[in-house]
């Protein structure tokens, strides 16, 4: 069967194969044009989808689920029409690429990888204030005034008519938001910049040397042709639009549902109580991570819900014990447990050092290209879309210009240094979950902030050290998406792209600009016509509360170090290098050391359940029907992500025209 399915599409590939063009591995000029349109449409979707219309998320997680979908729509409409066509005019892989590498640039920056929060966090305490919270003189005192709009203080037009909406005739204050961006701006375009160039040094290492899955990819390649021209080759496997119709099935049940409440629905999440009462165990069901985690190996998804049974477990025998941490450590992200925080810490910080040490090699040639010693062009970096000496300086200025710059927000030089070692450790960290695992939603332990407040201690830091702290979760707050995952996916992606590979770096910054432009612009302008307090309510209200009741209560009741917390934190990183020498010195080891890093995570107990069917699922296949089998339906479990992502942008299309809000199918 399998045969006879690859030879028809070898066969409808032939019939529509049109003349070669030139550039068939280039960047070109059309194709940035086209990403920064995607740019500018994810820019503008993302913010209105989740402040607007409030349904689905399309710009939650690493899976970027509207680049995907425009990705679909130009492989099974745009390019599937110039094919027949036999047009010149035909995107080649090479541009396709580019195009979704913009898409999914700018979908980590247009919502929660940055301007939903970069608005609502550093004017939040202003509206939220009150004389029971006390924030005005607890918080507001050290507040540095150029992180917020011009006349930002309690009460003040420009904060209450954020959250309330203007008065009829009142024009949108954009002058009073120009220095609030001049000074946020090159701290963001710093940190991006940095976060590309240790893409840039890695990616080899991961994926030449060590071969990661980048089983977020899969999907794209194959929509972009690589291989075949441009041509999607998927797009006439029976068996992908079998795997698509499943969760379409299911989404077009749940929507219809949502608006004519007696259509029946089958509902694909629920929980239970146990360990009596002290924990739920939730039942999630996520297509899309099905079929991420498809694509991966076993040991990897083994490890991913084995680890978060055992913390659950765990927990609840805890709970039943009564034993609990007393240390606050915020809502917001994460463990829910103080205890597993730590652990889980110190287990990212030995990933990281692992991760590094694995590619010392690799490192060495680096930093040889980067002294002026390498052997030839392509230890230098040549294929790269920068230099490895580029690179490497653009990480060193980089970061020295974010730890000027949250210095001058309060922090001591101290805690920018940590604040600055413990964010990119996450972010690297997460990285490699998701390019390792396919574990598309992966988060941190915990946020580097609250890290920071938590190790060195709120007495030590001040009342301007702590709400310092609080700015800097508008870029590395919750992790669920963040530029560099999207460049690690991209460079991986980019194996199509043989020539002027420099260009990819130009599509990124055009991406960064115009996804920051548009989503800021329209994510304020909505609140100011709206009112943000009838916008989505964790970025203009929950996520604010949380995060500045947690730092008011650690400047209310100062402490000091939490040096459980380090202790912690260093029996975690041991018991992750336990488990990554098992697994190095025997073959037979069934865990990845991973699933301990980030098995504690909430995100893992909701998603633990999908992971289980994966493993569950990819083990009976290859068990009873080898890798024959395996490679067969490979397609269906990619239709299952495309599936779940286009009911998801379909539906929103019907509830935009209808005018309905708060329609949400799919979660992640």
């Amino acid at each position: 069967m399998r045969s006879e399915t690859v030879r028809h599409t070898h066969q409808v590939e032939k019939s529509l194969m049109p003349p070669p063009v030139a550039g068939e591995g280039t960047i070109s000029r059309r194709s940035l044009v086209l990403g920064g349109l995607g740019a500018l449409a994810i820019g503008l979707g993302g913010p209105w989808v989740d402040h607007a219309l409030r349904g689905s998320y399309m710009t939650l997680d690493f899976s970027t689920p509207g680049a995907i979908f425009l990705l679909f729509a130009l492989a099974a409409l745009v390019q599937t029409v110039l094919w027949k066509m036999r047009s010149r005019f035909r995107l080649t892989a090479a541009e396709i690429i580019t195009v979704y590498s913009m898409m999914i640039i700018a979908s980590a920056i247009c919502t929660q990888g940055l301007i939903a929060y970069l608005i609502p966090l550093p004017t939040g305490p202003f509206y939220y204030a009150s004389p029971e919270n006390r924030w005005a003189s607890v918080l507001l005192a050290d507040y540095p005034q150029w992180a917020g709009p011009t006349g930002s203080a309690v009460g003040a037009p420009v904060i209450r008519y954020l959250y309330e909406g203007l008065p009829y005739g009142r024009a949108i204050p954009w002058m009073a938001w120009l220095p609030m961006v001049a000074a946020w701006a090159p701290l963001v375009l710093a940190l991006y910049l940095v976060m590309i160039a240790m893409m840039v040094i890695i990616r080899r290492q991961w994926v030449e040397n060590e071969r990661l899955t980048y089983s977020l990819t899969q999907l794209p390649l194959e929509l972009a042709g690589a291989g075949s021209g441009g041509f999607a080759a998927i797009l006439a496997n029976k068996v992908f639009w079998l795997g698509m119709a499943l969760p379409v099935v299911f989404g077009v049940l749940k929507g219809l549902h949502f608006y004519f409440p007696g259509v029946p629905t089958l509902n694909q999440s629920f929980g239970l109580s146990v360990f009596r009462q002290q924990v739920s165990l939730q039942f999630e069901l996520s297509w899309a991570l099905l079929g991420f985690f498809y694509m991966v190996t076993r040991e990897a998804t083994l490890s991913l819900w084995f680890f978060n049974r055992l913390y659950f477990t765990v927990g609840g025998i805890l709970g039943i014990l009564g034993i609990k941490g007393a240390e606050v450590m915020g809502v917001a992200g994460g463990s829910k447990e103080p205890y597993f925080i730590h652990l889980g810490t110190g287990a990212f910080v030995a990933l990281v050092i692992a991760s590094l040490w694995v590619g010392r090699g690799h490192l060495r040639h680096v930093w040889e290209a980067v002294r002026g010693r390498a052997d030839g062009p392509v230890e230098a970096g040549a294929g790269e879309i920068m230099s490895f000496r580029a690179a490497f300086w653009t990480i060193v200025v980089g970061l020295m210009f974010m730890g000027w710059w949250l210095v001058q927000s309060g922090l001591s030089v101290v805690a920018a240094v940590l604040m600055l070692a413990l964010a990119f450790i996450f972010f690297v960290g997460i990285t490699r979950v998701v390019a390792e695992c396919g574990f598309a939603a992966a988060t941190s332990p915990k946020d580097a902030p609250n890290m920071v407040i938590s190790w060195l201690g709120s007495a030590n830091m001040g009342p301007s050290g702590v709400i310092a702290a609080g700015l800097a979760h508008v870029w590395c707050t919750d992790n669920r998406n963040f530029v560099m995952c999207s460049v690690a996916n991209s460079l991986k992606a980019a194996d199509v792209v043989h020539s002027k590979r420099h260009l990819m770096l130009w599509a990124y910054l055009i991406a960064i600009v115009v996804a920051f432009a548009s989503s800021f612009w329209l994510t304020l302008h909505r609140a100011y016509t709206q009112g943000g307090v009838t916008m989505n309510a964790w970025y203009f209200n929950h996520g604010v509360n949380f995060t500045y009741e947690y730092l008011a209560e650690k400047a209310n009741n100062p402490k000091g170090p939490a040096w459980y917390g380090l202790g912690l934190a260093a029996a975690g990183a041991l018991a992750y290098q336990a488990l990554a020498l098992m697994r190095f010195r025997y073959p037979s080891w069934p865990f990845h050391p991973v699933g301990f890093a980030i098995g504690s995570v909430w995100m893992m107990d909701s998603i633990w359940f999908t992971c289980f069917l994966s493993w569950l699922t990819k083990s009976l296949i290859l068990r009873y029907g080898g890798n024959r089998l395996y490679t067969f339906l490979r397609p269906a479990f990619l239709g299952l992500i495309c599936g779940q992502f286009t009911i998801n942008a379909l539906w929103l299309v019907v509830d935009q025209i209808t005018g309905t809000t708060g329609n949400k199918v799919f979660w992640i």
